[in-house]
């Protein structure tokens, strides 16, 4: 009887046990990772832009922003980073997809790595993907899934494997593991398909399905605003004649904007206009376009969010989820479609495969164009914006994406989480790294991350929990480092040393009086020069960024 009895009490309390643990896995927050493509510094309405952006705006107010948050300068790498929590060169993505024989440049992701969704699924969380993946190659006759989405953690994908594409009819586009194309999807048939929107709806889908008592975490990586300019003619309608006035113009309103906001110091320059100005261009209404589209692209993206937003608020799930919104590198000066391309003679069926980053022509067969014959945002387009709207964009920084310079690796980072963030409509100064992204997952989602994964051997995390920052507390100062096609710079303190290419010298800037980087101090300062070039040697031998590919 009284083992009976025993048996019966210890039921009970392993029953209550259980419990418990449900209840706490059940009050861990959900974690909303949202990622933009090619956009500057300033182009969000909270860190300086006109842009219309309410959603993150609103975001902003009732959370954290961060002044000094950086990424790796390039699609490719950022992703790598942001996923795995490590130095890109680690985790194998140094340079972009293809292999270049070392382990620091094979061009995907390694298996000494763990992705954000292997990671939080080790605890319990479910794993969702909406957008583009970019770190591994992109075959689509020689198709190798191994470092596919769903092969890496994520429980649901939806998006695209490769980089770029037309946002009308993208390449690479795939749910779960097989491709298909925007007409042959019998599970999203929209009016009309627009790849952002396609994002968007899949994100508040995931939110809305996900019926479990465990938490999620959800990576919502759009395309927005990567070339090519291909916006809805609705949303580029608030921008008419917003650009007319060119490139001085916006970068003043921006200026004195960020002034008011208190994120440009008045000691700070701000960098030169970019090559050309407004009075010599010839065709101003095809500029100015350019930026319309641009905008109305940030646009709709910030129309998705604000819907990702309202699907948690109709679940009860806002104020016990985390997001974070940042973007991948700064805005982007390459000329793709700036130059005239003939004509090419092609047909696509409705329910063929798009295979193409450039299509030869659109869904109805009109080819597609480049140059200044036709204008930016419809199918039948494929231009990029341009280098002078690019420095615009990044005002008040130096330089663009693939850089490292500021204006390549400067991010906003605004931080939502009521339930977890002390203090909202707040900036934080202390600076901080894509590294660190997977950090504060695990520290918040309760990860033990392992020390082996699979009988493989991983590299210990690099970053560090941003935690205490969301509760204003300071981490303690480390250096930062960066590499991407021989661009080369560290961050220690108030100081930031960077060289352009692996022939341009070494300049050292003092970040606290201008981060700008207008004023090169190493003449003045041979000591901290030689303590940072040392410093960033160690670590590129480290990282795997040395040797570098031939």
């Amino acid at each position: 009887m009284l083992k009976k009895c025993g048996l019966i009490l210890l039921t009970i309390l392993l029953f209550i046990q259980c419990d418990s643990q449900k209840d706490r896995i059940d009050k861990r927050p959900n974690i909303i990772l949202i990622l933009s493509d090619d956009m500057g510094y300033s182009d969000i309405g909270c860190y300086g832009g006109e842009i219309n952006t309410p959603a993150l705006d609103k975001l902003a107010t009732n959370g954290l922003r961060f002044t000094q948050f950086y990424n790796t300068g390039r699609c490719c790498p950022t992703r790598a980073s942001i996923l795995t929590g490590l130095y890109s060169h680690q985790a194998g993505m140094g340079q972009m997809t293809s292999d270049r024989g070392l382990p620091g440049y094979r061009g995907q992701l390694n298996r000494e790595c763990l992705t954000i969704g292997e990671a939080m699924k080790t605890a319990g969380y479910s794993a969702y993907m909406a957008g583009k993946w970019h770190v591994t190659p992109y075959r689509p006759k020689d198709v190798n899934k191994d470092n596919w989405p769903r092969q890496r953690g994520f429980d649901k994908f939806y998006g695209t494997i490769h980089g770029a594409g037309s946002f009308y009819d993208p390449n690479s586009l795939v749910r779960e593991n097989e491709f298909i194309s925007p007409l042959n999807d019998p599970e999203y048939t929209p009016e009309s398909f627009y790849y952002t929107d396609a994002i968007s709806d899949h994100a508040t889908r995931f939110i809305r399905e996900h019926e479990t008592n465990n938490p999620f975490f959800m990576y919502v990586a759009y395309t927005a605003a990567h070339w090519p300019m291909h916006a809805l003619e609705k949303d580029v309608e608030k921008y008419y004649g917003k650009y007319d006035e060119g490139y001085a113009a916006i970068r003043e309103v921006r200026v004195k904007k960020m002034k008011e906001l208190g994120i440009l110091p008045d000691e700070w320059d701000v960098s030169p206009l970019a090559r050309k100005s407004w009075s010599e261009i010839e065709n101003k209404e095809w500029e100015a376009r350019g930026m319309e589209v641009y905008a109305a692209m940030i646009d709709n993206m910030d129309q998705g969010i604000g819907r990702i937003v309202a699907e948690l608020e109709k679940k009860g799930q806002l104020d016990n989820t985390l997001i974070m919104f940042l973007q991948d590198n700064g805005g982007c000066h390459e000329s793709y479609g700036r130059r005239e391309r003939d004509p090419i003679e092609a047909t696509i069926g409705r329910n063929d495969f798009q295979t193409k980053m450039i299509p030869d022509v659109t869904r109805d067969n009109i080819p597609v164009m480049m140059g200044q014959d036709v204008m930016h945002g419809g199918p039948e387009s494929y231009i990029a914006y341009g280098l002078e709207w690019a420095n615009v964009s990044n005002t008040p920084f130096r330089l663009f994406k693939t850089y490292v310079h500021e204006g390549g690796i400067s991010t906003p980072l605004i931080v939502h989480w009521p339930d977890g963030v002390k203090g909202k409509n707040e900036w934080r100064q202390t600076p901080g790294h894509l590294i660190d992204i997977m950090a504060t997952c695990v520290d918040v989602g309760g990860v033990d991350y392992p020390a082996e994964y699979n009988a493989v051997k991983l590299i210990p995390l690099e970053g560090e929990s941003l935690l205490p920052v969301f509760k204003n507390d300071k981490l303690e100062e480390r250096m930062l480092f960066f590499e991407h096609l021989r661009n080369r710079a560290v961050r220690d303190g108030q100081w930031k040393l960077v060289a352009k290419g692996l022939k341009g010298p070494w300049e050292l800037y003092d970040l606290t009086n201008d981060r700008s980087e207008m004023h090169d101090l190493i003449e003045e300062n041979p000591e901290k020069a030689k303590e940072l070039i040392d410093a960033w040697e160690a670590w590129a031998l480290r990282a795997r960024v040395k040797p570098f590919p031939k």
